[in-house]
């Protein structure tokens, strides 16, 4: 018999890495990540398997990468006889939805080596804990509804507002990076409203971080199919 999950119980599970050149730490990579408890069922199963391999990956990435870098780096301070860099790397998330049957979150890497903005890279997750597997964005929406559309005039509407008010800068080219660099692939759901985001960069100098805007609940959107949209305050 299928179990019906409204919502999933996680603790974090965390790694800890260092590299060394000539004893020397060099790089740190940390990593935390969530982990269904108890993992009884196939959907906490793939859950729990799937979190798991992104940490091992991000590792994979930090050693292949970043340690070669890093590596490099302290060899040219020793020989130069300056301060010895300090790589560091981070792997962690925030559970932003955990209800009617949906899960969401999203899990960010930031880098920082050299000196300069510290570079960040989220992804989002949004999982169907009744099938076991991740959501579309396009499930949110009613079909043939311009949900894109919707989507990238919300997101014009918002950068502009913030640009007025003096709390957020973004490239001339706004309205075509908004539309060349949708993923609908890059969002998450929260109590307020359906969240989607840029890379950085993509529309925005680095000091605006990851950019991100709000899709309030309501007749757009359907929360989760055949389910109320939750109410402000709970």
């Amino acid at each position: 018999m299928k179990t019906h999950l409204e919502h999933l119980r996680t603790e974090p599970f965390t790694i800890h890495r260092e590299w060394t050149e000539s004893d020397i730490p060099v790089l740190r990579a940390s990593v935390s990540l969530p982990e269904p408890v108890p993992a009884l069922n196939a959907v906490c199963r793939r859950i729990r398997r799937y979190y798991r391999l992104q940490g091992r990956a991000f590792l994979r990435y930090c050693q292949r990468t970043l340690l070669p870098m890093a590596q490099s780096e302290a060899r040219a301070a020793l020989a130069e006889s300056r301060p010895l860099p300090e790589f560091q790397a981070e792997l962690s998330y925030e559970i932003t939805y955990n209800a009617h049957g949906f899960w969401s979150l999203y899990t960010q890497v930031r880098e920082h080596t050299l000196p300069g903005q510290d570079f960040l890279l989220r992804r989002g997750d949004t999982w169907d804990l009744n099938s076991g597997y991740p959501a579309a964005l396009a499930d949110f929406f009613p079909r043939r509804s311009g949900w894109k559309r919707r989507l990238l005039s919300a997101a014009e509407a918002e950068a502009l507002r913030r640009e007025r008010a003096g709390i957020s800068r973004y490239r001339e080219s706004l309205r075509r990076d908004l539309r060349r660099r949708f993923s609908p692939r890059n969002y998450y759901l929260t109590e307020e409203g359906l969240v989607f985001f840029y890379p950085m960069y993509a529309i925005a100098p680095a000091r605006e971080g990851i950019p991100a805007f709000t899709l309030p609940y309501g007749e757009d959107i359907l929360f989760p199919p055949e389910a109320p949209a939750p109410s402000s305050g709970t």
